[in-house]
């Protein structure tokens, strides 16, 4: 939790009962950012299995405007925003009699945002979710984020606004969700290693050679995940865990040099904290991305999440590996990058976002995705274009120029 997750301080929330006025400020009236996407379907799934619980404000969605009627008049919500306004129309038949204000367009996005609530969940896919997130966090709202790239692309401007507004920020990935449970409000400096897990996707298993080939219907056969096409692309070059990476070390204040990641095929284990007295805390459960979203609803409360009980018995073993850098050249990407620091991550995000668009619409093969981002970040480090972004506007300036040198390379 970030105020930065370090302030709220270091009081373990597991070690003693819940101040009762700390229980009377879990989040009541939601907004729910993204709602039409992976995170965002279940997200609905669990605010609907909650009953009276939760109250939801305002919805908001990219490109499908049914699809975010659908939401909007599932949940109740007040107010929906669609960012795409060729998809306005959709939204306005949707949701016709039913007494939903809607509006659309980026900006309708941010004024979703800010509205009066008590959690705002950032599940927005990409770079598109800046802007809104941000605008949340000004707001000093309760933020549940499930947008990596929020922190990858602006982490030091997302992390001191929230510092200075008073925002909370819950970490609704899974891998982050585990590790912010596993620290139990421990003081970082108290870490010796925080050590994030990957499934090690469709090609685990597979040859340097094998993997260059692969083809579109391959890469997204994830073994344990059903998400979008880009985060399962991003997942079997495993660029994905280094984005986690970036945004572990945003979230809880610690260095590179403390950060790790274990291949772990049975995806049960989905983060561990190594602290100083040998003690090595682990956050377990079956893969469901419902399990992470019911308990930044409830927080610092519990409440059921709908997903299948972990059944340890009935799995039998657990495994780990060391991940293999030269058969996984995306991870090294992410995690020079991070070493790098200042606009490096921006930089590396964009340029990942042009190759995925690229590849999923069969213009290059697989084995370019990592090519085509490390050159991008060199030809930007040649240029000085990497500098620390201070602000979300050079951020974004940093994440376009990074996207036009990409789709250079792609020319």
């Amino acid at each position: 939790m970030v105020r930065a997750l370090n302030d709220l301080s270091i009081q373990s929330t597991a070690a003693r009962p819940l101040p009762d006025a700390l229980r009377r400020a879990a989040p009541k009236r939601i907004v729910l950012l993204g709602a039409t996407g992976s995170v965002g379907r279940s997200c609905v799934q669990v605010i609907l299995g909650a009953g009276r619980r939760y109250e939801t404000v305002a919805v908001a969605g990219g490109a499908d405007g049914a699809g975010l009627a659908r939401a909007a008049i599932a949940l109740g919500a007040s107010f929906a925003a669609v960012a795409d306004p060729a998809a306005y129309s959709q939204l306005k038949d949707g949701v016709a009699g039913h007494g939903i204000e809607i509006a659309a367009g980026p900006m309708a996005v941010v004024e979703a945002a800010v509205r009066n609530a008590d959690l705002v969940i950032a599940a927005i896919a990409g770079t598109s979710g800046l802007a809104p997130t941000f605008a949340a966090i000004e707001a000093g709202r309760r933020v549940a984020l499930a947008n990596k790239e929020t922190l990858v692309c602006a982490g030091h401007a997302m992390m001191e606004a929230a510092r200075a507004s008073g925002a909370i920020i819950l970490p609704m990935d899974s891998e982050h969700n585990a590790i912010f449970q596993a620290m139990a409000g421990c003081d970082p400096a108290r870490i010796v290693k925080m050590t994030l897990t990957a499934s090690g996707g469709p090609f685990r298993e597979w040859s340097a050679q094998r993997i260059a080939a692969a083809t579109k219907v391959e890469a997204l056969a994830h073994p344990n995940w059903a998400m979008g096409k880009k985060i399962t692309i991003d997942s079997a070059s495993m660029m994905n865990k280094g984005l986690e990476l970036i945004e572990a070390h945003h979230l809880f204040g610690v260095d590179a040099g403390r950060l790790d990641v274990l291949v772990h095929p049975q995806s049960i284990v989905h983060g561990m904290v190594s602290f100083v007295d040998g003690s090595v805390i682990a956050g377990m459960a079956t893969p469901d991305m419902r399990t992470p979203i019911a308990h930044c609803l409830a927080f610092p409360d519990r409440m059921p999440s709908g997903g299948r009980a972990l059944d340890l018995a009935a799995i039998g073993s657990l495994t780990f590996e060391h991940v293999d850098y030269e058969r996984f050249p995306a991870l090294r990407l992410a995690t020079k990058a991070l070493a790098a620091g200042g606009g490096a991550t921006a930089a590396l995000n964009s340029a990942n976002e042009v190759a995925v668009s690229a590849f999923l619409a069969d213009r290059i093969r697989f084995a370019d995705l990592a090519q085509i981002v490390g050159a991008t970040l060199e030809q930007m480090d040649i240029a000085g274009e990497t500098t620390p972004p201070e602000t979300i506007a050079q951020a974004l300036a940093i994440h376009h120029i990074a996207r036009d040198r990409a789709l250079a390379l792609l020319a």
